[in-house]
């Protein structure tokens, strides 16, 4: 059974997924709507998925298939009915705990519901007339809201933050789609089933208090700011206000930061929804100018995480709102709201906060220099965490001050210019920091803010360089570098506004290029490189928040506006002329003497020292990073031959701005480039976008400096090559000859990510359409420009590429690991990147492997494998799809090992091949050999090719190109064929060597294995090297090479006919009409039945056998295809009708000294105690029994009956492997061999299962189960009668009957349903030896059970099965359990001794404790629960469980805890609850306290798992309140202790309502009068009166983290129970104590709830009085 339901509901559900998306659709045709194809499976799955109470793993597929008809269907299916039933599931899916136990079953946890399908689910089933989901929604999250606080942790945490996080997104996704959403395909939804804004408002309520709580959650607020997020677009004037008040406390109080950093984030997520002009919460603005001013405390350099999240706050509201004074608006617009004149008002503050923000800054920078945060003996270099504050600083400033207004700006501008100019900075930690801020100053505003800075450093640094001593020193002044430091950041603005400053930066470039200070060079080259960018680069110049200037209009009208894609007016800086001039003259000035100077020194008429080296590949290689864009890409021949293709191979040039030398690009380039969307503005030049022709006559500096460098690379590696850092220098400026444009991949990645990130926070999703702010859209555009920028490279690979590849190999198969390192990492990526240059630097890499290398070195050696494996991420040159090159690639790798330059001693390179082979493992791809196309495709391409719409650009081909067509393939095909089959003799004949190292032989037969295929036989070599090596000395070959045979003697496997049958035909009955499923008369014959078995030939032929044993039971195949019973099975195939690989395997099999090497070895123990039944040589056996018949039994056998006897944990294991494969291979046996065969194998079965042991008694299950499944039991009746002979014997010890039931266990499991005749007899043969003394026989008796029952399901449309059932079974039981019925309470005083004559009682305890182990082993096994046989059991597990949680109780009461647990977890249906509650209320009346107290335990976990459920009848919710409430005045203080927990747990799950009769009952109880004596109080009394503050207790504890409105009047009230006697007082003070620790974290909100007089009091009784008062 536990394989029936599995395989027909997958089927199925992945069936209808496939065709959900095209067929769950009703459509319109004709004015006639079609029946929605859904309904043909609606019903028949979910009454499946109704009756299926114990979550099987395939319950969650159904689950996502219902989810996405719900999404797809809005408004067309009705849930109404399932509504309880979802919601009950999805509580229990979360897996929460309950009550004190707090246990779960394993198959709850593993098969939990997929949380993302779980939203799509609930999304679909909010809104229509009544909107019954979103109460069952609100309980749902009112029930587990407190497990969202901080202080509850666990494992179910993750599940519940994804619930948070994704149901608002998706319920965003859905009021965009109904409101929002662009028509399409999508079904519309219903106008009466759309979401209304109440609905919204009901599913934020239900919601914000699980999110509040979330906020502070141990694993980060992410998931609650994003939940928050989206509730604030959906319904803002309900999600911000609480989120604004616990922001303010954060920002009031030191001592928690951690709130501070938690509110902060979430705010961040909504602020679009705050600043927004938002008819539901208008006064959100109001607001924003306080949080500006009160988080600027957040910019602490002593807390790293708080001055983060305070800049990206900061970023983001003024990214969203424009800090323009607007004061005097009122006096000039006469349309204003008063909102909007407050907020005019208001922003009158905008100075002081951009001033006092700067002040911060400023603070912030002052802490962080070298001398405040370094010791003298520490680097300094800039940690990690100070570039992250560098960058957070940036572009908060950037941001701030691009969204000034002009006046504000100048302040700002001038106050950060006096701070930067008035102090002298180190270069290293503060001095990056303040250069950071003043060039985002300048990057504002470029005219105003250059004509400030650029004169005051020029003027300080041509005062300072006039010296003319100070080109040879090594240390300058700091004052110098200060300025070149300054200065190189204030130049990243737009280069038009440089011009003007031309004269002083070349003046200034020229002179501190030279310098010899390497700091003072290395600045220099920096601005350099900048000025260079700025002037050659295409960028907007400009991200404000709207188009144009902040001075148009009333700038609070565009607080958060979105940016208008199709106006979006980006003002670009696109390279004019004259820069253009100033970059090739500034190149002229200082690259090409750098240049000249390097020749000078290859050619050793003008030597350089190392250091002056460095310096001028410094410099070369900034002029290379900053007028990348601008120079041309490396161009010349392509390099030929390297692949057949009759398709040109070309690729298309994209434009990106520049023309190098070609033909002017027409218009339409321009609008390719920038897309009519973010186009350039009016006022742009339009010859701006040609912004040159480049002068022939200049020198092609890319060119240029390749040509260079290759001379300088290659004098280096001749002359010195321990230059490392030279080279180092050397191998970037070849990446970027050949990649860089102006933009470098992994900044890019960087960039795109952080872009990802900001829009995620800031994103409209509810409108949707690109509702983007202007900022966002303007740096999606720049992006897509950059993007376009990094591939306009291309992949043709060209001569110049083969050049730079080649040295590139060189290099990383050179001396220094550093230098291969970066090497490998750029030839990497241009192997990447250049279509088929893997192709040419193959052969050369291969060559440095080779043994006839024998000038090679470790080094080479070692590099060579480097290359070929590869970057993690990059292209692997081992195992790349190409015949060609891995039929050179892994012969070079065994052959390597016999290179001189190989030793396994170094352990580096013993893990490089590792690594290699490892790869080569996991991301082989099998490589194509028969490539065909179909008649009827080339068919459709001529119908496609010949129609008129769309108008084909090619002519169709004749019917000569076709058949040429056809030959060129039939050829490729045959050439990929003899490539294969040399890959493979060449790998075998580098085996053929002697003097090949073992890890090579290791290597080369991993090679081979991965060689073998379904479409092509192994050529005969191979298969005889594989059959020889089955004894091969090496273990892990001898392993390779029994999982290849196995794989061979499935190509070897020769096809048997099979035949269509008609089930009806064969039974004589035709199945009725619908569905009809079990056991039934049609079906009938397929089951096992000893009166009817074959034990004849005639018997034999005479019988259908269907190997599927789920066929049958819930439906037959469309066409029932079995093996034909007619044909006469060929055995015994003839030696001279074998193919070479049948006659190799043949002849070694037949052999018996090769027959007696491979029994002995795989008989040998491989890794102690870690061994298990090996599938493989399972596999490689069953291959050899069905390909050969019978023919190796009489050599075997001998081995086979030796093994058999020896117990020997490997000698046992082997013997179940060859007789697993055995039974499974002869399936298609003749009957005369199979008789044959169960004749010796059930003596050599007996024989070793009487020496089954510890170690092997789980390979014997696993052998027969394999043996069984896919069997038809008929023909293994001789198996199935010898394994019930008698499993109980008793003959030997306990562990051997335990380990014979688990065998037959596994054996009965694999045929499911086909055996009920041999389930009866087992039943009938354990009743009167159910009652076992030892625990391992019990514990198997209680699993052989549950498989004996689980056919007894009831399923819909289920028969009522042949197999035993449950009911009589327990009936049995019961009659058998009378003598324990009647005691009160169980108790377990049986000795463990197996004796003949014992009481009754005796008897039923250990029939008992049997019963147990099967209650606990079919607990989330079985489909669905016996509820009503259960409850005939419960009465007697809670008279035997313990109240305390206890480990050292007996074996009976722990298991009858547990199973009360598990039951108690179950899934009720409606019908099974009245049925429940009679039975814990007639509990009630037993005498036993312990009883009355589990029936609380019980009923605790029974309504949380079953709570919608039960909710859906409102009569039981009365009888569980009744029910509770009589507990509460129970006479046994432990069960009104617990009864008032259950109530408090009831009332918080709001099971029931704290209304105001609840309330006045247990307040009356409470009141109860106590006689005035002590020595006379009367107990009934006592009883009733803590009773009631018991339940006020309750309802105290049922809101932990919020204090409801009636909650002060009855704490009140309980204050004043603090002086009566025990046990009332300890219950008030617990009470308190409980109230305080819930309460204490948020005491400043819910102190609010309370009156000065209650305050007072509870003061009195919260606060401990002091000592010394």
């Amino acid at each position: 059974m536990r394989g029936i339901l599995p395989q027909v509901c997958v089927c199925v559900c992945v069936y209808v997924c496939l065709s959900l998306s095209l067929s769950l659709r009703g459509y319109e045709y004709k004015g006639v709507f079609l029946v929605r194809v859904f309904r043909l499976w609606f019903d028949e799955l979910m009454n499946l998925w109704m009756a299926v109470q114990n979550q099987p793993s395939w319950e969650g597929h159904l689950v996502n298939l219902f989810a996405r008809l719900a999404n797809d269907n809005i408004g067309y299916v009705d849930w109404t009915p399932y509504i309880p039933t979802i919601f009950t599931r999805i509580l229990r899916s979360l897996n929460l705990p309950v009550g004190v136990s707090q246990m779960v079953a394993p198959r709850y946890l593993t098969n939990s519901y997929d949380i993302g399908h779980l939203v799509l689910w609930i999304t679909a089933l909010l809104g229509g007339p009544g909107n019954p989901a979103q109460k069952q929604l609100t309980c749902l999250f009112n029930s587990i809201a407190s497990f969202y606080h901080p202080s509850n942790h666990g494992r179910w945490q993750s599940r519940l933050m994804r619930l948070i996080q994704r149901l608002p997104a998706s319920v965003v996704r859905r009021v965009h789609r109904e409101r929002h959403g662009d028509p399409s395909w999508i079904t519309v939804v219903p106008e009466g089933q759309r979401l209304t804004d109440a609905d919204l408002q009901e599913f934020t309520h239900s919601l914000i208090g699980a999110a509040l709580l979330a906020m502070f959650s141990k694993t980060g607020s992410n998931d609650a700011a994003y939940a928050l997020q989206n509730l604030a677009l959906l319904t803002p004037e309900l999600a911000i206000p609480p989120v604004l008040e616990k922001t303010y406390a954060a920002m009031e109080t030191l001592t928690e930061p951690h709130t501070l950093t938690a509110t902060l984030s979430c705010m961040i997520g909504m602020a679009r929804s705050l600043v927004s002009p938002n008819n539901h919460y208008p006064e959100g603005r109001a607001h924003v100018l306080s949080l500006l001013m009160g988080c600027l405390p957040g910019v602490d350099p002593n807390d790293f995480s708080k001055c983060m999240i305070t800049f990206q706050f900061i970023a983001t509201f003024t990214t969203l709102v424009p800090l323009v004074d607007c004061s005097s608006a009122p006096s000039r617009h006469s349309d204003l709201t008063e909102i909007e004149k407050d907020l005019c008002f208001a922003s009158a503050e905008f100075e002081d906060f951009v001033l006092q923000f700067l002040d911060r800054c400023f603070a912030l920078i002052d802490s962080s220099t070298l001398e405040q945060t370094r010791d003298e003996t520490e680097t300094d270099t800039q940690t990690h965490l100070e570039s992250l504050v560098e960058l957070g600083l940036f572009s908060t400033v950037s941001t701030v001050l691009t969204q000034c207004s002009t006046e504000i700006y100048k302040v700002a501008l001038h106050k950060v210019y006096n701070f930067a100019t008035s102090n002298i900075f180190e270069t290293c930690v503060s001095g990056r920091m303040v250069a950071d801020m003043c060039r985002a100053a300048a990057k504002c505003h470029p005219a105003e803010s250059l004509r400030l800075f650029i004169p005051h450093c020029c003027s300080v640094i041509f005062h300072i360089t006039n010296n003319e001593e100070l080109q040879s020193e090594d240390e300058l002044d700091k004052e110098l570098l200060w300025n070149l430091q300054l200065l190189s950041e204030v130049s990243r603005v737009d280069g038009e506004q440089l011009l003007k400053y031309q004269g002083d930066l070349e003046r200034i470039l020229c002179v501190c290029v030279r310098l010899r200070c390497k700091q003072a060079y290395t600045l220099a080259c920096s601005l350099l490189e900048h000025t260079l960018r700025s002037l050659s680069l295409i960028y907007p110049t400009e991200h404000r928040s709207t188009s144009g200037s902040f001075d148009n209009d009333l700038p609070i009208r565009d607080w958060g506006r979105a940016g208008d894609v199709a106006a979006l007016g980006v003002c670009w800086h696109v390279p004019s002329v004259e820069e253009e001039n100033f970059v090739f003259q500034l190149l002229s000035r200082l690259l090409h003497p750098e240049l000249e100077r390097i020749k000078g020194h290859v050619s050793g008429d003008q030597p350089v020292s190392r250091e002056e080296l460095l310096q001028s590949l410094a410099i070369v290689h900034h002029c290379l990073l900053g007028a990348g864009s601008m120079l041309p890409p490396l161009d010349g021949a392509h390099v030929s031959d390297l692949v057949p293709s009759m398709v040109n191979l070309g690729e298309i040039r994209l434009y990106i701005g520049i023309n190098y030398g070609e033909k002017t690009q027409s218009n339409v380039h321009v609008t390719q480039m920038h897309t009519c969307k973010y186009s350039l503005p009016p006022n742009s030049k339009a010859t701006s976008l040609f912004p040159y022709s480049p002068d022939e006559s200049r020198e092609n500096y890319r060119q240029s400096i390749c040509q260079t460098m290759r001379l300088l690379l290659h004098h280096i590696l001749e002359q010195s090559e321990d230059d490392t850092k030279s080279l180092f220098v050397i191998i970037k400026i070849i990446s970027d000859l050949m990649f860089f444009r102006g933009t470098h991949k992994k900044e890019f990645d960087s960039r795109w990510k952080s872009f990802t990130l900001v829009k995620k926070s800031m994103d409209n999703r509810l409108h949707g359409k690109k509702q983007h702010i202007r900022a966002l859209l303007i740096d999606r555009v720049l992006l897509q420009h950059e993007m376009r920028t990094l591939v306009v490279e291309g992949s043709e690979y060209k001569v110049v590429h083969q050049e730079l590849l080649c040295d590139l190999l060189l290099l990383s198969t050179s001396t220094y690991s550093q230098v291969r390192s970066r090497a490998q990492n750029v030839l990497t990526t241009a192997l990447g990147t250049y279509s088929f240059s893997y192709r040419d630097l193959i052969p050369r890499i291969v060559q440095l492997l080779s043994p006839q290398h024998t000038t090679g070195t470790q080094q080479q050696f070692k590099g060579a494998l480097y290359c070929l494996l590869g970057v993690h991420s990059g292209v692997c040159l081992a195992s790349v799809r190409d015949w060609d090159c891995v039929g050179e690639v892994w012969p070079a790798l065994v052959l390597c090992g016999l290179s001189p330059s190989m030793t396994l001693e170094k352990p580096s390179i013993s893990r490089l091949l590792d690594d290699i082979i490892d790869r080569i493992n996991r991301q082989h791809d099998t490589i194509g050999i028969y490539f065909t196309v179909s008649e009827t495709c080339v068919e459709i391409a001529n119908q496609i090719t010949k129609s008129g719409n769309p108008m084909s650009c090619l002519e169709a081909p004749s019917t000569a190109d076709l058949n040429e067509g056809l030959q060129r393939q039939r050829i490729r095909n045959i050439v990929a064929a003899r490539k294969y089959e040399k890959l493979v003799n060449d790998l075998l004949t580098c085996l053929e060597d002697r003097d090949l190292p073992w890890k090579f032989e290791h290597m080369a037969t991993d090679f081979l294995s991965l060689l073998l295929r379904d479409d092509h036989p192994l050529p005969p070599d191979a298969v005889l090297f594989f059959t020889q090596s089955l004894v091969h000395d090496s273990i892990s070959i001898r392993k390779v090479a029994i999982s290849a045979v196995a794989g061979i003697l499935k190509q070897l496997k020769r096809p048997r006919n099979k035949v269509a049958v008609k089930p009806a035909d064969i039974s004589g009955v035709q199945d009725p009409e619908g569905v009809y499923v079990g056991d039934r008369e049609g079906n009938q014959w397929l089951q096992y039945d000893s009166n009817n078995l074959p034990l004849t030939q005639e018997q034999w032929d005479s019988q259908y056998y269907v190997e599927k044993t789920h066929w049958g039971y819930y439906s037959w195949p469309r066409e029932m295809m079995i093996y034909a019973a007619s044909e006469e099975p060929n055995d015994d195939l003839p030696y001279e009708m074998m193919s070479e690989g049948e006659k190799i395997v043949f002849e070694y099999f037949s052999d018996p000294e090769f027959i007696d090497q491979l029994i002995g070895f795989l008989s040998l123990e491989d890794r102690k105690g870690k061994d298990s039944f090996n599938p493989r040589r399972f596999c490689l056996f069953k291959g050899l029994f069905r390909n050969y018949g019978d023919v190796f039994l009489p050599l075997l056998w001998p081995h086979l009956e030796q093994l058999a006897s020896n117990p020997h944990e490997s000698s046992q294991r082997c013997v179940c492997e060859i007789t697993a494969g055995l039974i499974r291979g002869s399936k298609l046996w003749s009957f005369s061999k199979v008789e044959s065969l169960w004749q010796l194998l059930c003596p050599l079965i007996r024989t070793a299962l009487t020496n089954i042991t510890v170690e092997t008694y789980t390979d014997w299950g696993t052998c027969i189960a394999t043996a069984c499944e896919s069997r038809d039991p008929r023909k293994l009746h001789w198996l199935f009668e010898l394994l019930m002979e008698s499993p109980l014997s008793g003959e030997g010890s306990s562990f051997r009957d335990a380990s014979l039931l688990y065998v037959l266990q596994g054996a009965l499991a694999q045929q499911q349903w086909r055996v009920s005749e041999l389930l009866h007899r087992l039943l009938v043969y354990l009743e009167p030896r159910i009652t076992q003394v030892y625990k391992n026989v019990r514990e198997r008796i209680g699993s052989v059970l549950t498989y004996i029952f689980m056919i007894d399901v009831a399923l819909p449309h289920t028969q009522s099965t042949s197999s035993p059932h449950v009911a009589e079974f327990v009936t049995w039981v019961l009659e058998r359990l009378k003598p324990l019925t009647l005691e009160p309470e169980i108790h377990n005083h049986v000795h463990e001794e197996n004796t003949q004559e014992m009481d009754e009682r005796t008897q039923a305890v250990k029939l008992l404790k049997t019963v147990l182990k099967w209650l606990m082993a079919s607990a989330g096994r079985t489909f669905t629960t016996p509820v009503e046989q259960q409850l005939q059991l419960l009465p007697l597990l809670f008279k035997i469980a313990p109240v305390e949680i206890d480990e050292s109780y007996d074996e009976m009461k722990q298991d009858a805890r547990t199973c009360l647990s598990l039951m108690s977890q179950g899934l009720l249906y409606p019908e099974h609850i009245p049925l429940v509650l009679a039975a814990l209320e007639g509990m009630t009346a037993c005498r036993s306290w312990h009883a009355r107290f589990s029936v609380l335990t019980y009923l605790q976990i029974m309504v949380f798992y079953n709570l919608f459920t039960l909710l859906s009848v409102p009569a039981e919710v009365l009888r569980i309140q009744k029910l509770v409430t009589q507990l509460l005045l129970d006479e046994q203080l432990e069960v009104r202790d617990m009864a008032a927990t259950t109530l408090s747990g009831l009332l918080q799950c709001h099971f029931f309502p704290l209304d105001f009769s609840l309330q006045t009952q247990l307040q009356t109880l409470s009141q109860t009068r106590l006689p005035k004596a002590r020595g006379e109080l009367a107990s009934i009394d006592l009883v009733r009166r803590h009773a009631g503050v018991l339940g006020l207790s309750a309802c105290i504890l049922s809101s932990p983290y919020d204090v409801p409105d009636w909650m002060p009047q009855i704490l009140m009230d309980l204050s004043d129970h603090l002086n009566d006697p025990q046990p009332i007082e300890i219950t008030v003070k617990k009470t308190l104590s409980e109230f305080r620790r819930t309460h204490h974290d948020n005491w400043q909100e819910h102190r609010q709830s309370f009156t000065d007089d209650q305050l007072l009091v509870l003061t009195d009784l919260l606060v401990s009085p002091c000592y010394y008062a």
